[in-house]
Order: C-alpha cells, then sequence, then structure tokens
C-alpha cells in the first residue's frame, strides 16, 4: 500500500482508523497533499471529494449527524479552513462530531507575505471542543543520522500522537467537533510503500453519570407535589426515549409534554404544534399555562412563541436533562441533571403515584378546539406558502428521512401534524441557512432510505454549490418553495413592508429559478405554481428515482404574510 513519507500524515490516519473514524471528506489543495494520499490509499477509508470547503464541512456534518461517528475533514492550508467555520459552529450547538484536519504552512512561514498562509492556530477557538496544533514532520526518524535529531523527532512524534489522541477521543466521547491543524514541510508528493511509525493508541474513556439518592428522592418529591408539569423537547433523535417512558409521560395527568417536528418523539396526547397553541391564547391563558416546574431536554428550540411565554410567565423551577450542557434559556434554571432523559425519566417515574390533576385534560381540550379551526381554516386560504405546505406534507412516503431548511421551512412545518413514520432533521444549532442542502445530501449518502429535502428560495440558492456532488443519490429530491425572497421578514413584526428599501435589504426580491441549475447537474425537475399543478406531478415526482429530483413550487410573495397573520388570529 502506498503511503506518504511524511510520519504526521501516517500517524493520523493510523489513529483515526484505530478509533473506528473510518469516513473522510476532502477539497482539493495542494498542501494537504499528504493527508490525501495517506487517507486515499487505505482500503478501509470511504472518502468523498468535494470542492467548495463549505459544502464539503456541511456535507460530513449530515453524515455524522445519521453515523454518530466522527467524520473527518481534510483542506489545504490558508482561506480553505475558513470556509469550514459555519459547519463547525453547527456542529458544536448540534453536539455532532467533526475532525477538522487542516494543513498548514510551517510556522516560520506565517506572516511574511506568503499566499494562502493565515494564521490557522486555534482558529475556531470560541465554537471548539479541542484545538491541537502538531509539530511539523519532515522526514521519517531513521532517515535522520544524528542521534540528537533522532530523539528530538521521537518527541516530536510522541507529543503529536498525544495530541491526536486527545482530539479523536474528545470528539468521539464529548460528541462535537475538534480541530487538528498540522503544518508541513515541502517536498509534500513523496510516497513510500511501508509504515514509518508505530502509533500508541490512547482509547477514549466514556464518563458514566449518576444522580445521588438523595437528589432523586428530592425530585420526586417536587414531581409529585406538582399539580402543572410542562415538558418542552427540543431538537432528538428518533428512538431516543423508550415508548413506555414516553406512555407514562403522555397519560400522566399533571404533565403537558410539548414537542416540535424536530423532537422525533410521538404519543396521542403530546402537544406537537406549539405555535398553533401559543399563538392563539389571550393573557388570561397564558397564567394558567404557566407551569410550576418546566423540564426541558433535546436540542436548540424552533418555536419563539414558547420562549416569549416561558420567559414572561416563568416556572418555579427550570430542570434541563443533558450529559453535557444546560443553557439557561428562561433565565430560571435552577437543576442542570447530567444523565441522559431516557435515563432519568426511569429513575423519576419508577414507583411514581398518580397526581390527580386536570393540567393535560383541559389543555387537550383547547388544542382539539384550535385542530378543528386549523382544519377549517386550512380549507379555505389562498395558495401561499401555507397552503402549498397543507398540501405536500401529507404526501411525504411514510418512513421517509426529511431534512428541513431554515428559515420560513421549518417554521410552517411545524404548524402541521406530521406522520410519526417519518424522521425530520434541521440544522437548528446556530439555525443558518448555509448549508441546509449539502448537510440533506450528506444525511442521504450515510442512510440507505429515501430522503427528502425541504427548503425556501434563498436557503437552496445560498448553497446551490451543494448540487455539485457526485456522491448524491439517483432518489434524493429536494422540494423547493419559491416566493421569490426571503419571506420570513414579511412576517416579523415591525416591518415597512412596501418600500424600495424593504425590498432589496431584507426581503431580498428576486426572480431566480432552479431549473438551469438542474440542468446544470443533470437533475429531474418540475415546477408549479397552484394547487391543480402540484396534483397533477405530485406521483410523478415520487415515483421519479433515476436520477436526483426537485420539484420548485411558486408562491406569491405579498400574499404569504397576509395569509399566516390571518391564520393566527382566526384560531384564537
Amino acid at each position: 500500500m502506498t503511503h506518504s513519507k511524511i510520519p504526521v500524515a501516517q500517524s493520523i490516519v493510523a489513529l483515526c482508523l484505530s478509533k473506528d473514524i473510518t469516513q473522510v471528506v476532502i477539497s482539493p489543495g495542494s498542501r494537504n497533499a499528504p493527508l490525501t494520499i495517506e487517507f486515499t490509499n487505505n482500503p478501509n477509508v470511504k472518502a468523498y471529494s468535494i470542492v467548495d470547503e463549505r459544502c464539503a464541512a456541511f456535507f460530513a456534518l449530515g453524515i455524522a449527524q445519521q453515523s454518530k461517528q466522527p467524520v473527518a475533514l481534510v483542506c489545504t492550508s490558508g482561506s480553505a479552513l475558513l470556509n469550514y467555520y459555519p459547519a463547525v459552529a453547527e456542529a458544536f450547538y448540534s453536539d455532532i462530531p467533526l475532525v477538522v484536519l487542516s494543513a498548514d504552512r510551517p510556522i516560520e512561514r506565517i506572516d511574511i507575505g506568503d499566499g494562502q498562509t493565515i494564521r490557522q492556530r486555534n482558529v475556531f477557538a470560541n465554537h471548539i471542543l479541542y484545538s491541537a496544533n502538531l509539530y511539523s514532520g519532515k522526514v521519517p526518524i531513521e532517515a535522520v543520522a544524528d542521534q540528537k535529531s533522532q530523539q528530538k523527532l521521537q518527541e516530536s512524534q510522541r507529543l503529536n500522537e498525544k495530541e491526536i489522541n486527545k482530539a479523536l477521543n474528545t470528539a468521539i466521547v464529548k460528541q462535537g467537533p475538534v480541530h487538528i491543524n498540522v503544518p508541513f514541510y515541502e517536498p509534500l508528493y513523496e510516497t513510500t510503500d511501508h509504515i514509518t511509525i508505530s502509533p500508541i493508541k490512547i482509547d477514549p474513556k466514556i464518563q458514566e453519570h449518576h444522580l445521588s439518592l438523595d437528589k432523586l428522592e428530592e425530585l420526586k418529591l417536587k414531581w409529585s407535589s406538582a399539580k402543572r408539569i410542562l415538558i418542552l423537547v427540543g431538537v432528538c433523535s428518533p428512538e431516543s426515549i423508550h415508548q413506555d417512558i414516553l406512555e407514562n409521560l403522555g397519560t400522566a395527568q399533571n404533565v403537558i409534554v410539548f414537542t416540535e417536528t424536530t423532537s422525533n418523539l410521538n404519543h396521542p396526547n403530546f402537544f406537537t404544534r406549539i405555535d398553533n397553541l401559543i399563538g392563539s391564547l389571550e393573557e388570561k391563558d397564558f397564567e394558567k399555562l404557566q407551569p410550576e416546574i418546566l423540564i426541558t431536554f433535546g436540542g436548540m428550540v424552533v418555536s419563539k412563541k414558547i420562549k416569549a411565554f416561558l420567559r414572561a410567565y416563568q416556572p418555579q423551577e427550570h430542570w434541563h436533562i443533558d450529559t453535557k450542557k444546560a443553557y439557561d434559556t428562561f433565565f430560571c434554571l435552577k437543576e442542570h441533571i447530567v444523565l441522559s432523559p431516557d435515563r432519568l425519566f426511569h429513575l423519576l417515574l419508577k414507583g411514581m403515584h398518580i397526581v390527580s390533576s386536570n393540567y393535560q385534560k383541559d389543555w387537550l381540550a383547547v388544542r382539539k378546539d384550535k385542530d378543528t379551526k386549523h382544519s377549517v381554516y386550512i380549507d379555505k386560504m389562498p395558495w401561499s406558502d401555507f397552503k402549498a405546505f397543507s398540501f405536500l406534507l401529507p404526501d411525504i412516503p411514510k418512513h421517509t428521512l426529511v431534512q428541513v431548511g431554515n428559515s420560513s421551512a421549518i417554521r410552517y412545518i411545524q404548524l402541521f401534524k406530521i406522520n410519526k413514520t417519518l424522521e425530520i432533521y434541521c440544522n437548528r444549532g446556530t439555525s443558518g441557512i448555509d448549508g441546509s442542502t449539502s448537510t440533506a445530501i450528506g444525511a442521504a449518502v450515510a442512510r440507505a432510505k429515501p430522503v427528502v429535502f425541504i427548503t425556501g428560495d434563498l436557503s437552496f440558492f445560498y448553497d446551490s454549490n451543494a448540487l455539485w456532488n457526485a456522491y448524491t443519490p439517483s432518489n434524493f429530491k429536494i422540494i423547493l418553495i419559491n416566493n421569490n425572497g426571503g419571506g420570513i421578514f414579511r412576517i416579523l413584526p415591525n416591518q415597512e413592508k412596501e418600500s424600495e428599501n424593504f425590498d432589496t435589504y431584507f426581503e431580498t426580491i428576486h426572480s431566480l429559478n432552479a431549473k438551469h441549475l438542474c440542468q446544470m447537474y443533470d437533475w429531474n425537475y418540475f415546477s408549479v405554481k397552484s394547487e391543480k399543478e402540484y396534483v397533477q406531478v405530485r406521483e410523478e415526482f415520487y415515483n421519479t428515482n433515476n436520477k436526483p429530483t426537485l420539484l420548485e413550487i411558486g408562491t406569491r410573495h405579498k400574499t404569504n404574510d397576509k395569509v399566516l397573520l390571518e391564520y393566527f388570529d382566526f384560531i384564537k
């Protein structure tokens, strides 16, 4: 097997493989040649080549999101590395393991005026779990004649391997991004047919978390004494909570469970459409809904309405369950319970007696009323983004993995009942529109099941290089809602919407469509601009699997905000 002659490149790949990090996304370059040679010549590595580093990083994030295993990223020196930053930040806040491997110039070449040379050490300092800055590796130890130089190389190699181990173990144990910066001297392309290193492997140590009996009894007492407990669930992987626990929570009289589409948890009594409920309440109702105890778990929450409610009507106590971190989102955090949610509820609910309360019963009645009004309004609304979602969501085939773009797309989906066989994902760590398409394609590559990506026009065109990808499965599908601008800005309050300034600098009106992009990348393309046209093509859209397929749904941007705002008035 062909290897790079540079020892540190051999160490990195050998240690990655020793920890089952076998997938790597490489962006072409020269300075990263030693790593590219070492990864791509190893038969145990699955390597992908993606030119655009921002797309490459989000593509890797999609793979890691689905596999729950670290994925390596390899880039050359200079500005290439900075293009990883949006995905690194998303991975940091979404607890997704990425291993960034950046080639660098030797330290004496920094800030002397050489091209593609920037200050790469610790460049992700604010959004990384660990940064390893390695020593340059010029030649194998045995190629050096004098003993003093050999000893120096041996010490550098041991320190490098210690840092590589620490970085990789951090990504595995803490589930997040790490950065390994590797300076390389030229020549970069020399190869050898034998291994010149014997890397020392240090296994990751998984820390077990425990709850003291005293603390458990304290929590149980508070739970059994409360008449109003609100559980709010953010982003979760499917099947992250055992079904018997969901059943217990769904039938507890003193508990209401609010979930979002990205929570991927199901029970008939769970409140899956938070905004429909919160957005239709009067002030007197908020006081009745105000919980004594708020319990949160999972990732970021989409609904702004629930955040505003809980900040204004704070619970007596807020408990957050997470093995890693707890954000004081509602400014009243009392307990960070360092356990998995599944484990805590197993302990908490064991032997718990039924608490008499009308909390859940009363609010289920309110939900029923709001659901009826929702259906009435949907039937009478004109063609719009909202109407398009009411048609397309029920048509998604069962057991599909659904990726959703940020901004308007994820907020509209929150307003509908979703088929419980679907898996829903969205980049809610930073909630940015950048990289959503690339993430969806990476997720599709990682999973042997159909994937549908639903997105808005600005997000899609912003990440259009995602289609420059040789790995997109032929059954991958995009549903693009094109309202010719950033429609969410028309919904935001206190905006002067009828002005050239608003059209240009906020909504960003455009006349682009995806037809020519689909032609360039050899995708199937469908376009509709009405209910009738959609109904005519939907079956063909889902049955066409000879190559990736995009359905573009056109709506009128000036209709959408009016329809949505009237909806919330109607269901009050």
